[in-house]
């Protein structure tokens, strides 16, 4: 699940919270990177239970209201087509994800109110409406009504963003591409797979775990080196007066850079570009492309960007 445009992403941010830091270490910077992604799976969990809870609180609403003193046709006869939600079903037997809820313990049981809402929500939407109002069910259309309220009724919810926001720091910035992620995961579900279907793993790739921790110790250990790069290369500027965070950007930029010779060049510049878009000033993704790609083309002509890194031994 966690890919490396992710894990660009959680490192830049570590990378910041440890130079704003003086008493930061290079194993505590490993430990909150690794800590800071297991976050985010923790809340991908979190989002894919969400949907479950959602609907027993729907089951509840109609069990109530079959036990009216008077009820009405409609509580009598509910349309049940929510609550049967096939797709709901097989994940609540789901075996892979009951075994991490239960071992990190998570759950929605202290945010009825917020349950309550989202359900309040979802029944104006006119994907409710329009999933209810059909006549013929299928296993497609309960996976499809799913994907488009975690897209259009959850994701942009002010009230889950600020609950999940306040459960933890790690979770600012997760919640839209974890979202993706999930509905990701409901169009892989296929019937026949029942309770083993499977989710998505931790990380996408078996090595991902080590690219983290490799490029987080580059930025850290080289950091006065890409400091001293960056000024080199920025000398019609006070360094002071560069934004943090595109100092940072960059730092994180060069770390992969000079470290990771099977990484094509071209990959890390625009993974960082898209990273300085988004976290920093309009004007910034152009600086920083500017400088990255100056530095580059210097190291290139001076041979200095070798596949055994450009820090390594034999170049210092």
């Amino acid at each position: 699940m966690i890919n490396r445009t992710l894990i660009r992403i959680k490192t830049v941010q570590i990378m910041y919270a440890f130079l704003n830091n003086s008493g930061k270490t290079l194993s505590s910077a490993e430990k909150d990177l690794l800590f800071s992604l297991e976050k985010t799976y923790e809340l991908y969990n979190l989002l894919l239970l969400l949907s479950i809870d959602i609907t027993e609180y729907a089951q509840k609403k109609i069990d109530l209201g079959r036990r009216k003193l008077r009820p009405t046709e409609e509580d009598l006869n509910p349309n049940v087509r929510f609550v049967d939600n096939l797709y709901i079903a097989q994940l609540k037997t789901n075996i892979t994800l009951n075994a991490y809820v239960a071992d990190k313990k998570i759950s929605w049981s202290e945010d009825t109110d917020l349950v309550k809402k989202l359900y309040d929500s979802i029944l104006e939407s006119s994907v409710y409406q329009d999933y209810m109002a059909t006549k013929e069910s299928s296993y497609e259309a309960d996976k499809q009504m799913w994907r488009k309220l975690y897209k259009k009724i959850l994701l942009p919810d002010e009230t889950l963003n600020d609950r999940l926001e306040s459960l933890s720091i790690f979770w600012n910035d997760d919640i839209e591409i974890v979202v993706s992620f999930v509905e990701k995961t409901i169009k892989r579900f296929a019937a026949e797979n029942g309770a083993y279907q499977e989710i998505l793993p931790m990380y996408k790739e078996v090595d991902d775990k080590e690219f983290a921790l490799k490029l987080i110790r580059n930025a850290v250990l080289e950091d006065k080196q890409f400091t001293q790069l960056i000024e080199e290369y920025t000398k019609n500027w006070e360094i002071d007066r560069i934004a943090f965070i595109d100092r940072v950007i960059m730092k994180v930029a060069l770390a992969e850079i000079t470290d990771f010779p099977s990484i094509p060049v071209n990959v890390s510049l625009n993974e960082y570009i898209e990273i300085a878009k988004v976290y920093s000033t309009d004007k910034s993704s152009v600086f920083v492309n500017g400088v990255l790609d100056t530095v580059v083309t210097s190291l290139r002509n001076s041979n200095k960007l070798l596949k055994v890194g450009f820090f390594s031994k034999d170049t210092k």
